[in-house]
């Protein structure tokens, strides 16, 4: 757990949506806030974003993931129900079968009608996002509220 005593500015986050045979790979999480998630975690110091996301996908779901695009930047204030984070999302590739690891209970393939019900932070609109975008190619920026 991060630490957020002194803390004045959002802690940055990454999370990758990561696609898998026409699939989207999501984990239950183990630790509050529970439910659903993108796979991502914290940006260590001195650690680039992209390399962030690369580690956090491997440590969660046991899976080499190569970046292909963007989605955006999501930093609504309430979006992570313990603190101020704004995450870097981004839209990753893979192959193989996840297997849950690091804070991860278990982890699972979805398709946009798919989806579980318990989706933790503001993931669920991330993923409205992220279907919208690859029906439409339009990136959803700014993220609309």
């Amino acid at each position: 757990m991060v630490s957020t005593a002194g803390q004045r500015n959002p802690y940055p986050t990454v999370d990758v949506i990561i696609e898998v045979e026409g699939k989207i790979v999501l984990v239950k999480r183990k630790n509050p806030p529970y439910g659903w998630a993108i796979p991502g975690g914290f940006i260590d110091a001195g650690e680039r974003a992209e390399d962030a996301a690369v580690r956090e996908a491997k440590e969660e779901t046991g899976l080499d993931v190569k970046l292909v695009d963007l989605l955006g930047v999501y930093s609504d204030p309430d979006r992570d129900p313990r603190f101020h984070t704004l995450s870097v999302v981004y839209v990753g590739r893979a192959s193989g079968n996840p297997v849950a690891g690091d804070d991860a209970g278990e982890v699972g393939l979805f398709d946009e009608k798919s989806l579980p019900e318990d989706i933790a932070f503001d993931h669920r609109k991330i993923l409205e996002d992220y279907f919208a975008y690859k029906k439409e190619g339009k990136r959803p920026f700014p993220p609309s509220r």
